[in-house]
């Protein structure tokens, strides 16, 4: 089981990491990654052109049982949204823009094979 979590982790950050580097080619600043509060976790939190992008990574391997995209259920989009509360309230000095993106991270051999970025891809009243 331990073997299994490692290597789970180990794809995730995969794919974490596809996205961030993704995000900051097109002309994003990444503030956090992993922000985690009570109740929530954010991927990585990121800005451009004065709205903050709360970014959940899905990272899947080839031919997968469940899609990436189905692994946002309600549940976890109320932990991203409460966790998004309190980085606002918490780091955030202005009042700003900010939406729920969601990337799906396909990885073979430790290599990613497709990055699919959901822009706003839902919102704190789903």
């Amino acid at each position: 089981m331990q073997n299994y979590q490692k290597n789970t982790r180990k794809t995730g950050n995969i794919g974490e990491q596809a996205t961030a580097d993704f995000l900051v080619r097109n002309g994003y600043k990444i503030l956090a990654r992993n922000y985690t509060v009570r109740g929530g976790e954010i991927d990585i939190i990121a800005s451009k052109e004065g709205t903050i992008a709360f970014v959940e990574v899905k990272t899947r391997k080839q031919d997968p049982l469940e899609e990436g995209e189905q692994a946002i259920t309600a549940a976890k989009k109320k932990h991203l949204i409460i966790a998004a509360e309190r980085y606002i309230n918490e780091v955030v000095d202005d009042c700003v823009n900010y939406r729920f993106d969601v990337a799906v991270v396909t990885v073979s051999d430790n290599a990613v094979k497709h990055l699919k970025y959901y822009v706003n891809a839902f919102d704190s009243s789903n």
